[in-house]
């Protein structure tokens, strides 16, 4: 048997909105509205320089299940080099781009296998090996039911392997919407030499052999998916497998941790906020970051109370603004802990109690104002169990800092 070679992608959401950017420069803005588009051509271009035997794309091409014209005419450019290149791409649709969709179709080219709504097996033969890849597309957004209750068990053969795809959760993995969800054991027990999925942004090997991968997305969307982005460049036999993760995000998002620790004048701590944001650019290039101003002085705290936030951001914001690549601050972060000492009392603790207690129904009742506004709540991501706990915290912290600056 030969060993072969293929990518595993996933969750591309082409042409995404981005929402919740509109403060960025008008240019900026259309840089990150074109990163998804910029990091999939970074994903073809590596494609048809290396040709792999095959790629696997696991759900989510599309950002909505109305795709736009615009994402389907660059997708579609996309598979037409491949087959330029002879490289075959199997494919499925998930829960944003589901075939229960309306949209205008484009006829993709025959090295592209799309598959259906029901379980399908599609066999590639590679030199003296044969691959065969198992996956089914959403037929509607919600897929609720464990499907992989509908993927065969693997044969043995010395000449055979087999591949399958599942976008999809873990089970207990809250992170994002559940759907078609399994467990570790049931993608063992199919015997399958690789599981690629998808649908969970964040990169992860849930198994190390076989190989059970999330290969992530390949450009963050929001402030959330932090870190580098890309896919994986897989090549295996039927003995072990190795995983090779390829960048291709465009702009990166990242919280960056200012250490302002010796630092008592402004220039200096300005100077702090450019070094770091420096050395991001070097290593990541283009982002989208946080600053986090970390072990402030006490007797640097004037320097804060004296001006306001917004304006330190404004500064930081103008001394970036002809660097290249470019770099947008989204925000600066305050630790007031670091010159604040919450001092408990029954009243601070009855108050944390209850903010406590509030369970995940309480909790999308207190922000419905925000969530359900008529104009602002469009622009908002659904909340999930993991932004409701940070919410709690950070709710916890800042009153804890508030009765602190006070006392």
């Amino acid at each position: 048997m030969s060993t072969i070679r293929f990518f595993h992608t996933a969750d591309l959401h082409l042409d995404s909105p981005f929402k919740g950017m509109s403060a960025l420069p008008k240019e900026r803005l259309q840089e990150l509205r074109n990163s998804t588009f910029a990091a999939f051509d970074r994903f073809i271009q590596y494609a048809v320089k290396e040709r792999p035997d095959f790629i696997v794309i696991v759900g989510d091409i599309y950002d909505g299940e109305d795709r736009s014209l615009r994402a389907q005419a660059h997708f579609q450019n996309g598979m037409e080099q491949l087959y330029a290149k002879g490289i075959p791409v199997i494919l499925s649709y998930g829960n944003h781009d589901h075939l229960n969709g309306k949209w205008t179709r484009f006829d993709l080219p025959p090295n592209v296998h799309v598959l259906p709504k029901e379980t399908k097996q599609v066999t590639l033969q590679i030199r003296e090996t044969t691959v065969h890849i198992y996956g089914f597309s959403y037929p509607n957004r919600h897929v609720t039911e464990p499907m992989i209750n509908t993927y065969p068990v693997a044969t043995n053969n010395k000449d055979t392997l087999h591949i399958g795809m599942l976008h999809g959760s873990l089970m207990g993995n809250t992170t994002h919407d559940v759907y078609a969800p399994f467990t570790k054991e049931a993608l063992l027990s199919k015997q399958y030499n690789y599981w690629a999925l998808g649908h969970i942004h964040l990169r992860q090997i849930v198994n190390d052999y076989p190989p059970i991968v999330y290969s992530g997305n390949i450009q963050s969307r929001h402030r959330k998916e932090r870190g580098i982005k890309g896919f994986y460049d897989v090549e295996m036999d039927q003995h072990c497998a190795n995983l090779d993760f390829v960048p291709t995000s465009v702009i990166v998002y990242e919280q960056l941790e200012v250490n302002c620790d010796g630092l008592i004048h402004a220039n200096e701590i300005l100077q702090a906020c450019e070094s770091t944001l420096q050395q991001f650019r070097d290593i990541s290039g283009a982002g989208v970051v946080e600053l986090k101003l970390e072990h402030i002085e006490p007797s640097a705290k004037m320097l804060f109370e004296d001006t306001t936030i917004e304006e330190w951001l404004e500064l930081i914001r103008e001394r970036e603004e002809l660097k290249s690549p470019a770099i947008w601050v989204q925000s600066v972060h305050i630790n007031w802990q670091d010159f604040t000492e919450y001092d408990p009392t029954v009243a601070t603790e009855a108050v944390l109690y209850v903010i406590d207690s509030w369970d995940d129904m309480q909790w999308k009742e207190n922000l419905k104002d925000l969530y359900q506004h008529p104009r602002g709540g469009r622009y908002l991501e659904p909340l999930s169990e993991l932004d409701l706990e940070q919410i709690s915290a950070q709710t916890k912290n800042l009153f804890k800092n508030l009765v602190s600056r006070k006392l």
